[in-house]
């Protein structure tokens, strides 16, 4: 061999060791498990920051069946909230909405019963006829309330998805994406009185009446599955078996959504596959609960010049078990020199959470009322008595 061949082989050897470390260390590597195999598209999320834990497909757009009902009840939940309407309010059934076919609580037309009593017959028994009647209820007609809908979507960033009717049964243009559904399932849990009716495994509707109806989940997760309290199944022959499912073990609470299932067992069983995997690999390192005070914040020549700011959800950090926490921290940034007149949901600062030097996650925060430019009189009023303010300590 000539010396030129034998350098050239020595480098080849050379390069070969040097490689030899990287291909060993991908090696070791612990292999992509796919936890959803049958599912067309699947999303695990934590439910307090919105962090995606597992993707599949997140993002592609298909038909979700009755998953559509957790934008049907967010509006409902909403307007309860906004004192559109109440819980004991009794709604009364048209006749298109009773002619709702597919699953439904066989409500006749001038039948009347209560908002309560309706989102038990959604959320349990995913009935078609009751969303309908509740749409008409809040919107006056299901068209109105199906642009609510929309509205609602692109509000919460929901960028792939259209819905054309309240309850998802098969109709053009009408589909949504798991991540949209993790979404909008995310702010529907804000809402912590829909656990009470999409976590009961069995109710009754009519209970005092001649014709009582049982009610049973269709989500059998609730019953069987240790910490899971809703959200909502869907069938169609073009959807297959579609769910949005959460569950709550100590401070973790996730969001797992698969599409596109062959068959309930199979659906069943493969979001069961997720939540182990999350409750096993994952906490929530909690900052704040809703309801916290988090401080106050100052408005210049407002009607009031401080307002204090609750916490209005769950402030945490997703975080690997057995990560050391004790360098977490977080601190209260407020913008400066906030001016009169503030709008209710006006971005007011952030909460920044740090690692030691490292930004982890960042919280927007909003004013939690609207603040008028205080008048003149009353500016001079404010002044005047600072002015003539006296310690007397």
């Amino acid at each position: 061999m000539s010396k030129k061949g034998l350098i050239s082989l020595l480098c080849l050897q050379l390069c070969m060791m040097l490689l030899l470390p990287v291909a060993y260390a991908e090696e070791k590597k612990a292999p992509t498990v796919d936890l959803t195999p049958n599912a067309q598209s699947a999303i695990l999320m934590d439910a307090d920051t919105g962090s995606v834990i597992i993707d599949k497909n997140k993002d592609v757009k298909l038909p979700p069946a009755s998953i559509t009902k957790i934008m049907t009840m967010l509006l409902i939940m909403e307007a309860i909230d906004q004192g559109k309407i109440k819980m004991d309010e009794k709604v009364s059934v048209s006749e298109y909405a009773a002619s709702m076919g597919g699953s439904q609580i066989f409500l006749e037309p001038g039948e009347e019963m209560t908002v309560q009593d309706m989102l038990k017959g959604i959320a349990m028994a995913s009935g078609n006829d009751a969303s309908v009647a509740m749409a008409e209820k809040i919107a006056g007609s299901e068209e109105n309330f199906v642009q609510m809908m929309n509205e609602r979507a692109q509000q919460l960033g929901m960028k792939n998805t259209h819905f054309s009717n309240c309850n998802g049964l098969p109709v053009a243009n009408h589909y949504t994406s798991a991540n949209d559904i993790a979404i909008m399932s995310r702010e529907l849990l804000k809402h912590e009185g829909i656990t009470k009716f999409t976590g009961a495994y069995q109710d009754y509707l009519r209970k005092d009446t001649e014709k009582p109806f049982w009610l049973v989940n269709t989500n059998k997760l609730v019953r069987f599955y240790s910490g899971a309290d809703g959200l909502k199944t869907g069938y169609t022959s073009e959807a297959k078996f579609c769910l949005s499912a959460t569950a709550k073990r100590d401070n973790l609470r996730v969001i797992a959504v698969v599409l596109g299932e062959p068959n309930t067992k199979t659906r069943n069983a493969e979001v069961t596959k997720l939540f182990d995997y999350a409750f096993a690999q994952f906490t929530n390192y909690p900052l704040f609960k809703s309801g916290d005070h988090l401080g106050n914040f100052s408005i210049n020549k407002g009607e009031v010049s401080t307002v204090p700011l609750v916490a209005k959800q769950n402030y945490s950090i997703l975080m690997k078990k057995g990560d050391a926490t004790q360098n977490i921290r977080h601190e209260l940034q407020l913008t400066p020199n906030l001016k009169a007149p503030i709008t209710l949901g006006q971005p007011i600062g952030k909460i920044i959470v740090y690692n030691g030097d490292n930004v982890l996650a960042e919280y927007p925060l909003e004013s939690p009322i609207a603040v008028k430019k205080a008048t003149w009189w009353k500016l001079f009023k404010r002044t005047t008595s600072n002015l003539f303010h006296t310690d007397q300590s």
